[in-house]
């Protein structure tokens, strides 16, 4: 027998017998390849990229709403290496910080690409991330044994959103000002303390440019943290394996991850490039605001404030709360109410498709997430507040309440089908001994 074939079980699951096929080895000729010539059993790390990346054992039924998570760790890279060209330009200074980006989208070699990658890169980071959130709570991917796995990612979903705002403060325009301003004054709503550590976070009595200095520093080394909570993400992921569309746990309907799932992620990726190019090439300022290209003047405030498109919904849940505190409240619970998913749930059916009660308020929580997002950019008016507070209960009350009731109502109505099937299964049985 080959050597090379004498792979440890405990690794690869049940694919040591399955490797020994030559079908098999044609399909791996890349990984067999490599086994040969590198001893990849041998190497430690190279055993790890083996069996997390080639041979990891994937479900044979993952669709392309799979695809959204390996499309999130590359738009990560995006950030991370555009991130670090634009450092090399940039210079965090209130009086220099607006005429270092005019200076990188005019004078640098193709700094203007650079920074619309970066800028719209960000949006489009949501995009996929938002996409992968809503794929995981149709597909139940919060479910045991998986309430690790949905919690770091809630934790990585809730960094990217203070990086994103730091990153948003850095050009320095109308709205990057304000909105700083907007946003850190909120702190002011804690009691007793919450101004002591307003004045400790702006480094002074206003935004200035002891602010603008430490947001470029925590802007600059948080996706390093959000890099390693990925790794972390990842390795909860392949203990316990990917979840599938029909939300059972199968240990022999499996196939590599290579090639069947890279080819998948790629072409699934350069489809999102596509997508991606046609913001950064014809559209690069359109999810942008127009008011972050006039100078930040603090004597000047703007009509009416707003932050990036992928905040509004937490922002319509912010102004729909008419107390300061409650609404800053409101805004963290919206965030916080994401990790008790897995632990209020009571369903014991994972897959929504097989879930119809579930189903119609899932979609209903769809709409209301873009509601949401469309009322955080309407000015404030009584009409717009009153949504917006409908909005918000409703978004409440599913996590909070309708997770935990659906679920127990759903159990009692499989459990009395199932006796009803029993019983007519009996009935039939003594009917056909009797005919």
């Amino acid at each position: 027998m080959n050597s090379s074939y004498d792979l440890k079980p405990s690794i690869f699951g049940k694919f040591a017998n399955l490797r020994h096929s030559n079908e098999y080895s044609n399909s791996n000729f890349m990984s067999s390849f490599v086994i040969k010539t590198l001893r990849w059993g041998k190497n430690y790390l190279l055993s790890i990229l083996d069996s997390h990346l080639i041979h990891y054992p994937s479900p044979l039924n993952l669709t392309y709403a799979w695809s959204f998570g390996s499309s999130a760790g590359i738009c990560l890279v995006i950030q991370l290496l555009s991130g670090i060209f634009l450092a090399m330009h940039y210079t965090p200074h209130i009086d220099l910080a607006f005429s270092s980006v005019e200076h990188i989208m005019r004078d640098v070699n193709n700094g203007w690409l650079i920074r619309y990658i970066h800028a719209n890169g960000a949006s489009m980071f949501f995009i996929v991330v938002y996409c992968h959130i809503f794929r995981g709570l149709y597909y139940g991917s919060y479910m045991q044994p998986r309430q690790l796995l949905w919690c770091s990612g809630v934790l990585i979903f809730i960094l990217m959103m203070g990086t994103a705002f730091m990153g948003y403060v850095l050009p320095w325009g109308q709205m990057s000002f304000w909105g700083a301003t907007v946003i850190t004054s909120l702190v002011t709503a804690v009691p007793v303390v919450g101004q002591s550590i307003v004045d400790w976070l702006w480094g002074g009595f206003t935004v200035n440019n002891a602010t603008l200095n430490r947001f470029f520093s925590l802007h600059f080394f948080l996706p390093f943290i959000i890099a390693a909570l990925t790794l972390i993400h990842l390795a909860l992921l392949h203990k316990d394996g990917s979840n599938n569309p029909l939300g059972v746990d199968s240990t022999g309907d499996k196939i590599p991850f290579y090639p069947y799932y890279v080819i998948k992620d790629l072409f699934a990726f350069f489809c999102f490039l596509t997508f991606f190019g046609v913001f950064v090439f014809y559209f690069p300022n359109a999810l942008g605001h127009p008011d972050n290209y006039i100078p930040a003047d603090p004597m000047q405030t703007p009509a009416h404030i707003v932050p990036e498109w992928y905040f509004l919904p937490f922002y319509a849940v912010l102004r729909s709360i008419p107390d300061k505190l409650g609404g800053v409240a409101a805004m963290g619970g919206a965030l916080i109410v994401l990790f008790l998913i897995p632990f209020t749930n009571t369903s014991e059916i994972r897959s929504t498709t097989f879930r119809p009660i579930f189903k119609i308020f899932y979609w209903l929580l769809v709409a209301d997430f873009l509601l949401l997002g469309w009322i955080g950019q309407k000015p404030v008016k009584d009409v717009f507040v009153w949504v917006g507070q409908v909005a918000t209960v409703f978004y409440f009350l599913f996590f909070i309440v309708l997770i935990p009731v659906i679920g127990i109502i759903e159990g009692k109505l499989v459990s009395y089908k199932t006796k009803r099937y029993v019983r007519d299964n009996r009935i039939y049985i003594k009917l056909s001994r009797i005919f």
